[in-house]
């Protein structure tokens, strides 16, 4: 292993820094791809982006998503609960019109009850109450989650533990909840999409930059399973792992 000069290449050339919710280093080389799933967030959510008078964006990351909508002629406001994000969304949106609200609790956000008629989310966690207080009535909801089973074969292949916490967020969970919250679903699909790592450096990386997929992740505690995996990908070319996403449309009564 120590004397395998690719796989410590691979390891060294990982630590690069991760900023925003930025993936181009492995994803713009090709090192990472990800099978297409049957919709698209961003198709489905820009006609109504276009039509709403006023906008939440949970979660906006670095603001990457939103800023490709501009320009705009209605109000529109994002959150983001990671503090290493929310200097890189202000820059970002702040000069085209999007007050950026930096957050702490999905389940107390600090926005006037039926403030907007169209609230976004990508990835992000949320209150299925605090969604409905801030919605206009025939308000809308679109979401695309990332599911409790998502690339589960990674924890496998470390020999980690997955979390349990939520291996119970699945699409009918989420739909129920929010039926329960006085939501009408229009739309709704679950797929379990591949991603296939091409090295083991672009698997090292994406652990960096995800690190609640392996909690406690380290190079050095998991160097020997992260050889065994660089070998397998030495000898079929790839490491295939399944991803779990799911989209719900939901209209508030």
């Amino acid at each position: 292993m120590l004397d395998d000069k690719d796989f410590l290449n691979y390891i060294k050339a990982a630590e690069q820094s991760f900023t925003g919710w930025d993936f181009s280093y492995v994803t713009g080389t090709g090192r990472i791809q990800e099978q297409l799933l049957t919709w698209s967030y961003g198709s489905i959510v820009i006609p109504h982006v276009s039509k709403a008078q006023s906008v939440l964006d949970m979660g906006t990351g670095g603001g990457e998503f939103i800023s490709k909508l501009a320009p705009f002629t209605n109000s529109i406001c994002a959150t983001e609960a990671y503090k290493p994000n929310v200097p890189i969304a202000r820059k970002r949106l702040e000069p085209l019109g999007v007050k950026v609200i930096e957050i702490e609790e999905d389940n107390k956000l600090p926005f006037d009850t039926g403030q907007f008629d169209l609230i976004i989310n990508r990835h992000e966690a949320y209150s299925p109450s605090e969604v409905r207080r801030l919605l206009t009535r025939e308000g809308i909801f679109i979401t695309q989650q990332v599911g409790g089973l998502d690339c589960v074969e990674i924890n496998e292949q470390l020999g980690a533990p997955s979390n349990q916490e939520f291996a119970h967020w699945k699409l009918d969970w989420a739909v129920n909840e929010l039926k329960q919250h006085d939501f009408n679903i229009t739309l709704e699909k679950e797929e379990f999409p591949v991603q296939r790592f091409y090295d083991i450096g672009a698997l090292v990386y994406y652990l960096n930059a995800i690190p609640w997929q392996v909690p406690d992740f380290d190079v050095d505690r998991y160097l020997g399973k992260l050889y065994k995996i660089h070998q397998m990908i030495q000898t079929k070319g790839y490491f295939d792992v399944k991803q779990h996403r799911f989209m719900i449309k939901a209209v508030a009564k």
